[in-house]
């Protein structure tokens, strides 16, 4: 941000996990000015979009970035969202430009979890409106949803866990009821209640067929008004917004281990072959080095009389 502020020419795409594309601008005539372009992952059938946006998306950004962020209508083709930053509003106390800062990088977590951040907010104030008492689908990855199911008292949220690879299908199995059985320790008695199981919960029910397809098996969260009061509510939303990508990397991250231990393995094996190999060369100087000497008949007699 400080470089823009002297003006540069800027124009540059990028690629974050889970599919979300960014385009950002900015020019020499302009410095206090940047426009920011976010591409969604494409939501399944089951998911709805208003006006390309999750619900409650609008009033989200407005509410985060007040006048530093316009929001241009339409988009910039194939984006979900295009705003305009006025640099020139930002807060003139250094604490606060940090903290607003951090909040136009983290776009992604305030557009995508507006829904449930919405939800948990009204869990907060112990009020759930009649609409949002149902089963609540929201988008997280390419054509792929998770679903959230609003009480009075808790609100429980579900991932249908899905992998591509079949390898990494069973290890996420695995993490998954390992990260199970480690939120009933001791240290993490005030965490959300976290459940696994291989077919779908009964919160599920109403949820359509092509939903449930998951060969990782379905992960549910109870989030209760002591997890999302004050600022627990951001960590909360971002954790949930983020939970496939999380178990992905750690999905990764233990593969990556465990070809990195194979290869040392296989090495040492290596190794140890090649010790037990017979140093050819060693071996042809030794015979090269021994000399025999050929005894004649006379020379074969007086050592023979010798002996005796």
């Amino acid at each position: 941000m400080c470089s823009l502020e002297k003006g540069v020419e800027l124009d540059c795409q990028w690629i974050e996990f889970d599919d979300v594309r960014y385009h950002i601008q900015a020019s020499v005539k302009n410095p206090n000015l940047l426009v920011l372009s976010v591409s969604l992952p494409t939501p399944p059938p089951e998911t709805v979009f208003f006006g390309g946006l999750p619900p409650e998306a609008i009033e989200a950004i407005k509410a985060a970035y007040g006048t530093v962020v316009h929001i241009l209508d339409p988009p910039k083709d194939g984006f979900n969202l295009t705003v305009k930053l006025n640099l020139s509003k930002l807060p003139p106390e250094e604490e606060h430009r940090k903290a607003l800062l951090g909040k136009i990088a983290s776009i992604r977590e305030v557009v995508q979890g507006a829904p449930l951040r919405a939800v948990l907010k009204q869990l907060v104030s112990r009020t759930v409106k009649s609409d949002l008492n149902k089963l609540i689908s929201l988008v997280h990855r390419p054509n792929e949803s998770f679903f959230v199911v609003p009480q009075a008292e808790k609100v429980t949220v579900v991932f249908p866990m899905r992998f591509k690879d079949s390898i990494d299908s069973i290890l996420a199995t695995s993490f998954l009821q390992e990260f199970v059985d480690a939120r009933r320790t001791a240290g993490l008695g005030n965490a959300p209640q976290c459940m696994w199981s291989p077919s779908p919960p009964q919160e599920l029910k109403e949820a359509p067929a092509e939903a449930l397809l998951a060969n990782a098996g379905f992960v549910s969260f109870v989030i209760s008004p002591r997890h999302v009061e004050g600022r627990k509510l951001d960590r909360t939303v971002w954790s949930l917004s983020t939970f496939h990508a999380y178990v992905s990397y750690h999905v990764k991250c233990s593969e990556g281990f465990m070809h990195t231990r194979m290869r040392r393995r296989v090495e040492s094996l290596i190794e140890a072959l090649d010790r037990a190999k017979p140093d050819w060369k060693k071996v042809k100087k030794a015979v090269q080095t021994r000399s025999f000497k050929r005894l004649s008949v006379n020379d074969g007699r007086a050592s023979s009389n010798s002996r005796n």
